[in-house]
């Protein structure tokens, strides 16, 4: 197994507890956000603990629970981040992406590429916050933290 290998998501699930059904639209960003997370991703705990991992996130009490598990010794460790410093970011983003996802259906494609820029923008914004509050606990990529963000979204939506 390569340094490539150890430094990576092998297995990501979400907790249930938090999961509901979600329009399709949602379902389908949450699906391509595991397969692409998956595919690709950059994840090595400073702690120094031995991977690949396998990743849990739940939310509880206004707090994300990452918990790590190794592969390679089954050690076990969790960071925990207050959701305060995302909350203006993910309502901005769920906003945001309701019209994007109305445009599709009844706008131009100069609207929808103008509200998909914006989207964008907003993504950018919170995987960015995610990598600066992880920075000290974990080093991730920004395509990692671009989808480590759209599932900490997911996580935020209840029945």
């Amino acid at each position: 197994m390569g340094e490539n290998d150890a430094s990576r998501i092998a297995g990501i699930t979400l907790d249930e507890h938090s999961v509901v059904r979600r329009s399709p639209d949602i379902e389908h960003e949450r699906a391509v956000a595991i397969f692409d997370l998956l595919e690709e991703n950059r994840f090595a705990p400073v702690s120094g603990g031995a991977g690949p991992y396998q990743l849990h996130l739940s939310i509880a009490e206004n707090r994300l629970n990452i918990e790590i598990r190794s592969e390679a010794n089954g050690s076990n460790e969790t960071i925990v981040l207050p959701l305060a410093p995302f909350r203006g970011i993910v309502r901005d983003y769920f906003m945001i992406c309701e019209s994007y996802y109305e445009a599709i259906r009844r706008s131009s494609l100069v609207q929808i590429e103008a509200i998909d820029m914006g989207r964008r923008s907003l993504h950018n914004e919170g995987s960015t916050l995610l990598m600066e509050r992880l920075a000290d606990k974990v080093e991730i990529d920004l395509d990692t933290a671009r989808r480590l963000f759209t599932l900490i979204c997911v996580l935020h939506l209840r029945g």
